[in-house]
């Protein structure tokens, strides 16, 4: 562009370069004013495990913003200095985010007004360099809109489309941005996952808050631990034991988010409470199998392949595995008073079975 750019960098909390964990990275334009509420949304969700840590980008456009955003009226794809801005964020800023900091591979774009029309040209390469795009009242230009509709009719990539207006907003922006949202709205294309927020309240600026609440909100959904809604219409009902729905969840959560995020005791916990519900021995044992694959040295897996042997009746085998897990570290819920009052409930139990048996045989 033959000119300067100031960037700033929210990195992740414990963040650490030297780790194997990659994070996604939000890009956002406007970081003169967006970046801050950016941070401040992403910060929240992030410690509530609601969306992932991730790293954030804020382009710092200043007065340079008219030029960086030219697009062709006819198109309202960039144009001359539009189209070298481009270029510098294609090019110049993502690789060097790659190459300096621990990135997965998904990106997501974020830009208001002017900026979210900018950012949909990303989208019009063969392999999109975002996966995400969060549109805050975009001044969709020229044909945008239609190139927005069929670009997204066609993609054969996941990606993530959220738009959002509200009744306060500028009037002709507001026009545009409806009629393309009855375009994208009768998509039908599996990889295209589509949210659209219409605010009863908010302007064309203070609508940004909510929106950007609801768009990580929706992006991330996949990610966030097991909720209710998900345990009863798809845990509960699914056709297969529980372990397998529980790695595909989270192969699901790697393939889209480039995320490896560890089932956690609590979402296991939960699977299990679904598998005791459905009186289903085979989930309870491959879970404990789960669980153990994950953490060989905790009690937790072990523990539950006891429980499975002893619903089964294999007395013998199930003392022997809770012996096996008292030696093993405690977990928050499974602690070593616990597992021993299971032990010894069942000795007693084996011990009056082996009686009678003796009994039988005189």
């Amino acid at each position: 562009m033959n000119s300067v750019r100031g960037i700033k960098i929210k990195l992740p909390r414990n963040y650490d370069e030297n780790s194997i964990l990659k994070y996604p990275v939000i890009v956002v334009f406007d970081g003169d004013y967006l970046f801050g509420p950016v941070v401040g949304q992403t910060d929240f969700q992030t410690y509530f495990d609601e969306m992932p840590g991730s790293i954030i980008v804020g382009i710092i456009q200043g007065n340079e913003r008219f030029y960086d955003s030219y697009y062709d009226e006819v198109s309202g794809l960039p144009l001359e200095t539009g189209a070298r801005f481009y270029e510098f964020v294609a090019q110049e800023l993502l690789p060097y985010i790659d190459n300096n900091y621990n990135t997965s591979k998904f990106k997501v774009a974020v830009g208001h007004n002017i900026m979210g029309n900018f950012i949909n040209a990303f989208l019009m390469k063969d392999e999109p360099l975002f996966q995400a795009y969060i549109n805050l009242s975009p001044d969709l230009s020229g044909e945008m809109g239609i190139n927005i509709a069929e670009r997204l009719a066609w993609t054969k990539q996941d990606l993530f489309y959220y738009m959002a207006t509200s009744k306060g907003d500028i009037e002709n922006i507001r026009k545009n941005i409806l009629e393309t949202h009855v375009e994208i709205a009768n998509i039908d294309n599996e990889h295209l996952t589509y949210y659209f927020d219409d605010f009863t309240d908010g302007s064309h600026y203070t609508l940004v808050t909510g929106a950007l609440t609801k768009a990580f909100d929706k992006i991330f959904e996949l990610y966030k631990p097991l909720s209710e809604k998900e345990l009863t219409e798809k845990v509960a009902k699914y056709d297969g034991t529980l372990d397998e729905y529980l790695v595909k969840r989270y192969k699901r959560i790697y393939d889209l988010f480039g995320i490896e995020k560890p089932i956690t005791e609590e979402e296991l916990l939960k699977v299990i409470a679904v598998a005791e519900e459905r009186n289903d021995l085979e989930s309870l044992q491959q879970l404990g199998k789960l669980a153990l694959k994950q953490d060989e040295n905790s009690a937790f897996g072990t523990y539950y392949l006891a429980l499975h042997a002893e619903r089964l009746g294999k007395s013998k085998k199930a003392v022997k595995l809770y012996k096996t897990s008292l030696e093993q570290n405690p977990t928050s819920h499974l602690d070593r008073d616990f597992i021993l009052s299971k032990l010894e409930e069942l000795e007693v139990v084996t011990q009056d079975t082996e009686a009678e048996d003796e009994d039988i045989e005189n």
